[in-house]
């Protein structure tokens, strides 16, 4: 049962143990709470969990198959583009829904790809190169 004001973000950390979804700013601004609804990324602190009843959630628990990573998260460690890791599970849905959208994008659609999503310990430049080489691999 989910109380009707229940926010997506607490459900998900507090009721159903996915604690890969980070509180940061608690509201909207930090994109730490980044998950996929019908593969769209949304902050998941601005979302009432009703509001996702019928629809696909995925957080990064879901990212990979539990036998290998996805590539994204292959790229963020071969980069080195994690250091705190608390930006780092909305950075890679952030960007995994960037590349449902465009197979190659540029290095300017990287960054506005992941401009709702603040990093305060790596900067953004590895983190970009490895959104690079994740779809350079598809390509």
């Amino acid at each position: 049962m989910v109380e009707p004001f229940a926010r997506l973000l607490d459900v998900l950390r507090d009721d159903l143990d996915l604690t890969g979804t980070k509180e940061g700013c608690g509201g909207g601004e930090c994109g730490a709470c980044t998950v996929l609804l019908d593969g769209e990324s949304v902050n998941s602190c601005l979302v009432l969990a009703l509001e996702v009843m019928g629809k696909s959630v995925v957080t990064v628990e879901g990212l990979s198959n539990h036998l290998e990573l996805d590539r994204l998260q292959q790229a963020f460690i071969d980069e080195g583009a994690i250091q705190c890791g608390f930006c780092t599970p909305g950075m890679l849905l952030s960007a995994k829904a960037l590349l449902a959208r465009q197979k190659a994008p540029t290095v300017q659609e990287i960054r506005d790809g992941l401009s709702g999503n603040l990093c305060r310990c790596t900067g953004y430049e590895r983190i970009v190169v490895a959104v690079s080489k994740a779809c350079a691999k598809d390509n």
